[in-house]
């Protein structure tokens, strides 16, 4: 998983110090090709070059919000959901709605996401049981993780979409 940080914006309250596409990717966790990548489709304004080398230069406002959108691409959300999330000002209450409905559909895929994980750990932690009552050698543990198991696999039938 990607390191993640938490820009505070303090480079905008030192003065607007420019960064280069390096620190930009150290800073948020995204790649270079994916900085590049952001501008190229859109969801970056195009970042201004230095006048000699021609070389990315990102402001503190483009740290930050690159990394809203480093943090909306981790949760999932599809990028013309990110776009069009990055299109709406926070500023103008026109806008509240429709944000709002686009962070509560990706709740919601979350929530989804997070449930299929806790089952997959519930499976691996009732599989890991039975191998290792086999590993003990042990009939009455094995037969408890058998019949576990088989519980869990009618309660996951019957809850199974038809």
């Amino acid at each position: 998983m990607r390191k993640f940080n938490t820009y505070d914006g303090s480079a905008v309250r030192a003065g607007g110090r420019e960064y280069t596409v390096q620190e930009t990717a150290e800073l948020t966790g995204l790649s270079e090709h994916t900085l590049r990548y952001y501008e190229r489709i859109g969801l970056i304004t195009p970042v201004r070059r230095a006048s000699g080398s021609r070389h990315r230069r990102y402001t503190a406002i483009d740290l930050a919000r690159i990394e809203a959108l480093a943090c909306l691409r981790l949760v999932g959300m599809p990028i013309e959901d990110m776009r069009r999330y990055g299109e709406l000002s926070f500023e103008d209450p026109k806008n509240a709605s429709e944000l709002l409905e686009i962070l509560k559909k990706q709740r919601k895929v979350l929530e989804d996401r997070k449930s299929q994980i806790e089952d997959t750990i519930r499976y691996v932690d009732m599989k890991t049981g039975y191998l290792a009552a086999i590993a003990s050698g042990d009939e009455k543990q094995i037969e408890a993780a058998t019949k576990r198991m088989m519980r869990a696999f009618v309660r996951t039938t019957e809850r199974a979409p038809t």
